[in-house]
């Protein structure tokens, strides 16, 4: 493995971290076994989204790059690339984590350039991933954007987020906070393949639940809505009904996209698991990364009509859900009167 692109020298303005910083590590427990982690310190952790990406916010913050959720679609392989590491198997077990992003975060939103934008978290690789666990990186990042008041949101797959959950709440009564759950499928079949090292969508829904049940209104992402697997309108109805069941606020339809590096990927599991299904594939995907604009409003149709049946809002077109409310309750062992209801935005 070549870390070149990381570490394009101690103080060149192209490098990641310094060429000393990365310590690699495995770890021999049941949950980690296959996983190595290369643990490093980061110069930065602030970063811009590209002008041209489709992404409705301009700042992200990604303490980790590669994910043991080994989402066989995820449009973030590619960028595993940059660190001249495999984007198949290299993206799901050699994952890069960012030690320092807690007090870099701090120091970066303490700079008199900064001026409090929003910051989207686990719009790249997930945030609450299976390392976030043993390495606790998330705690100190909603400490630091808590301190200054600094909107954020969370998308993520991992139910670690309940872990977090006193300290969201506590963000949410001095900024502008919004979380999402992705689930494009209840098709525990289809989980089990495409989505492996993931919680269940069950488990998804549930954290849905108890995020809401404490005050946190919480949309989902209904993505990716996969053809010919996960878009049959008995399985559009199954996952919209349990979306509405979880207490979700919202339920936004995103169909799969495959760009570079996750194209290959997919392909080639497509190949494996489904080969009668590779012509069609090729067909809808060969004008680019994204289905065509009919099957997608097509999609999109059909889950508004169905959120609409079962008594949930569809989310913003394209996107998680829409800025809503939510109310914190009150503290066990505090006699004040709860707090006001709050603005959330999750974008």
């Amino acid at each position: 493995m070549r870390w070149d692109n990381l570490t394009a020298g101690p103080t060149g303005p192209a490098a990641l971290f310094g060429a000393d910083s990365v310590v690699t590590r495995t770890f021999d427990t049941p949950e980690f076994r296959g996983i190595t982690f290369h643990e490093v310190r980061a110069r930065s952790i602030v970063n811009r989204v590209p002008g041209a990406s489709r992404m409705p916010f301009e700042w992200t913050v990604n303490p980790y790059r590669g994910c043991s959720h080994a989402c066989v679609y995820c449009f973030a392989r590619k960028t595993h690339g940059y660190l001249d590491l495999d984007t198949g198997i290299g993206f799901d077990s050699q994952i890069v984590v960012k030690t320092n992003a807690p007090e870099l975060l701090r120091r970066e939103l303490a700079s008199p350039r900064w001026t409090g934008a929003h910051i989207a978290m686990g719009t790249n690789v997930d945030c609450y991933q299976r390392a976030e666990g043993r390495y606790r990186l998330m705690p100190g990042i909603i400490e630091a954007l808590r301190e200054r008041a600094n909107p954020f949101s969370i998308l993520t797959k991992g139910t670690l987020i309940l872990r977090d959950l006193p300290l969201i709440q506590e963000a949410a009564v001095v900024a502008d906070v919004g979380i999402c759950v992705s689930v494009g499928f209840t098709d525990t079949a289809l989980w089990r393949t495409v989505e492996p090292g993931t919680p269940s969508p069950a488990a998804r829904l549930q954290a849905v639940r108890a995020l809401t049940d404490a005050g946190i209104e919480c949309g989902v992402l209904m993505a990716p809505v996969i053809p010919f697997l996960g878009d049959s309108p008995e399985q559009l109805r199954a996952t919209v009904r349990a979306v509405a069941e979880s207490g979700a606020t919202s339920v936004t339809p995103l169909v799969l996209h495959l760009r570079p590096g996750a194209r290959e990927w997919f392909t080639a599991w497509l190949g494996e698991h489904h080969p009668h299904l590779a012509a069609r594939y090729e067909r809808m995907y060969a004008g680019g990364s994204y289905a065509p604009t009919w099957y997608q409003r097509m999609i999109t149709r059909q889950v508004h009509e169905l959120a609409a049946e079962f008594g949930i809002g569809p989310g913003g077109p394209g996107g998680p859900a829409p800025a809503r409310r939510i109310v914190v309750p009150e503290r066990p062992d505090s006699g004040a009167a709860a707090p006001g209801p709050t603005q959330l935005s999750l974008l």
